[in-house]
């Protein structure tokens, strides 16, 4: 399993803009699929976007299409997720996840197939 640490969260008005990070301790990030979630008050965590190790194109949840990005810096064991367009609804706390084993291409909705989870870091953003 990696090790998971996620920063970058904060407050921002409607239209404004935020990257997330998630730094990763352990052996073969490079062949993890990373994805986010959030996690909302009152409401089931829910996927956001996936970034996969073999190199297909990124998925999205639909909400975030055209608006959020998922990249990952392999050298550097970080996965990001620029954000732009930031509308309320988009308040939650994030949270990274990599896949619960190298080489394994997950369903990007499916929480099980995910084996390790950051702290989450709040996205606030204001009207």
């Amino acid at each position: 399993q990696v090790q998971l640490v996620e920063s970058g969260g904060g407050l921002v008005q409607a239209g404004g803009s935020l990257r997330l990070s998630c730094a990763a301790s352990g052996r073969s990030f490079s062949y993890y699929d990373m994805g986010w979630f959030r996690q909302a008050p009152g409401k089931d965590r829910e996927f956001v976007a996936l970034s996969y190790w073999s190199g297909l194109s990124p998925y999205y949840e639909d909400s975030v299409k055209g608006r959020f990005t998922i990249s990952r810096d392999n050298a550097k064991s970080t996965v990001y997720l620029q954000m732009n367009s930031l509308k309320p609804e988009d308040t939650a706390v994030y949270y990274c996840a990599a896949g619960r084993e190298p080489w394994l291409t997950v369903v990007p909705g499916r929480l099980r197939d995910f084996g390790s989870w950051g702290q989450g870091t709040q996205v606030t953003v204001s009207s």
